[in-house]
């Protein structure tokens, strides 16, 4: 049960005031602050609201997150509201099945103008959690038609982007109350690895036109760190200059995800891989890191991992700075080529991506969703690339296959699926010092 008790954190209850996320966000873009952020979500209230105010207590500057549970996140609300009822433990917060006045009691005197919270869920048909989120009194979120449609099951491409639809022109429907909603993008996370960077920043740019379609003018563009710390700089550099030219009025900025595939068992190897994420997203100018801890090989982190993991990568990156872009390997012109013939097939975005996906003119390696054409692979290369072995019919030609085309083995797939764990575990890192 929520404690009604708040002195004890040190915090003045009162409501958050509207579009938050929005303009923290704003405001730590022109300053060229980096926000660090956690995937933290658990089902206890209580414990919920201590993860909150230990993120917002780390040293480092800081937006919460709220993550719902599995049940939440395939629309069984009642499984998850057993769960909780019944005290049985759950992967996340179960928002939608949580009485309204237990998750603003939970949130009360935590969020507001210098800590917003967002919500991330992971939810093809988005529309209940969408409403729960807004009447939380919440204002940000996280996903897409695409990206939360294909990795997570089956529903079908043109179910998600209808609900997508929907949920969307309700999340925008806030800025007719003077609130400013913002919705990130988890476009450039497919499948968390071996997905070459073109198709991850042409996911994500397209997911923020559809957002920007459907109302909304508060934007966040994702990508998940890869195999190569030259080859994400290219990369990230390239979805600014896209998310430049096609959202030329929005407000949008980039946020960088630590590595999302098999991670590191060592201390030493994830503290060592979150570093990199950091500096990643120093160096390219992103607004926000998504971070990871040591724990996450084995187990859902503790809020004190969490906090390390927060302090870790705030202090590499105090350390870092911004750099011009490395020399391109035509990354930013393949992802131009894919946004492009995408576009050329609907003026309505959900129906282009629809489209694309039935053509093949989108398809993400290794993905066995129904509506993925499943005509391209990958490979990790030699110089530890994220390189395209079969295109399939991607509008990219002969040129994009830079590696060799035989089919992949099972062992090779399995060797690339732990490339990074096994470079960062290998050697003994020296950990970067948080302050």
């Amino acid at each position: 049960m929520l404690s009604t008790e708040s002195a004890a954190d040190g915090v003045t209850p009162g409501p958050a005031p509207g579009g938050a996320f929005h303009r923290f966000m704003d405001d730590a873009a022109r300053s060229g602050t980096l926000v660090v952020q956690p995937r933290m979500g658990f089902a206890d209230p209580d414990r919920m609201r201590a993860g909150l105010i230990a993120t917002r207590g780390a040293a480092a500057t800081t937006v919460g997150t709220l993550t719902l549970d599995s049940f939440t996140r395939v629309g069984d609300y009642a499984a998850a509201a057993r769960a909780a009822e019944q005290g049985h433990p759950l992967n996340g917060y179960p928002l939608v099945s949580m009485p309204v006045a237990t998750t603003t009691g939970m949130l009360d005197g935590v969020r507001g103008e210098a800590f917003p919270v967002q919500v991330r869920h992971g939810s093809a048909q988005p529309g209940r959690i969408v409403e729960a989120l807004i009447g939380a009194g919440l204002d940000a979120t996280e996903g897409g038609p695409v990206s939360y449609c294909l990795p997570y099951g089956r529903t079908p491409l043109a179910t998600s982007v209808k609900a997508w639809r929907e949920a969307c022109r309700t999340l925008a429907g806030l800025r007719a109350t003077g609130v400013e909603p913002h919705l990130e993008s988890f476009g450039g996370c497919m499948l968390g690895q071996l997905c070459p960077p073109s198709l991850l920043i042409a996911l994500s740019v397209l997911e923020g036109m559809f957002f920007r379609q459907c109302g909304l003018r508060s934007i966040s563009l994702s990508y998940a760190q890869q195999t190569s710390a030259e080859q994400d700089e290219e990369a990230v550099h390239a979805l600014r200059a896209l998310a430049a030219d096609h959202l030329p009025d929005t407000s949008w900025h980039v946020v960088v995800y630590a590595y999302m595939g098999v991670y590191p068992e060592t201390r030493h190897g994830a503290a060592a891989l979150v570093a990199d994420a950091a500096r990643l997203a120093v160096r390219t100018g992103a607004s926000r890191l998504i971070v990871k801890t040591a724990a996450e090989a084995a187990r859902i982190p503790s809020i004190a991992e969490n906090v390390t993991a927060l302090e870790t990568a705030a202090a590499v990156a105090r350390t870092a700075h911004r750099t011009a872009p490395p020399p391109s390997t035509g990354i930013e012109a393949e992802a131009r080529a894919l946004v492009e013939a995408v576009l050329g097939l609907h003026d309505d975005l959900g129906q282009a991506l629809i489209r694309a996906f039935a053509r093949g003119y989108l398809d993400v390696p290794f993905c066995p969703h129904p509506d993925n054409a499943g005509r391209t692979r990958s490979v990790v290369s030699e110089r530890g690339r994220l390189e395209w072995s079969r295109t399939g019919s991607l509008p990219l030609g002969p040129a994009a296959v830079v590696h060799h085309s035989r089919r992949l083995t099972s062992s090779e797939l399995m060797h690339a699926l732990h490339h990074v764990k096994t470079r960062y575990d290998t050697p003994a890192v020296p950990l970067p010092q948080a302050s």
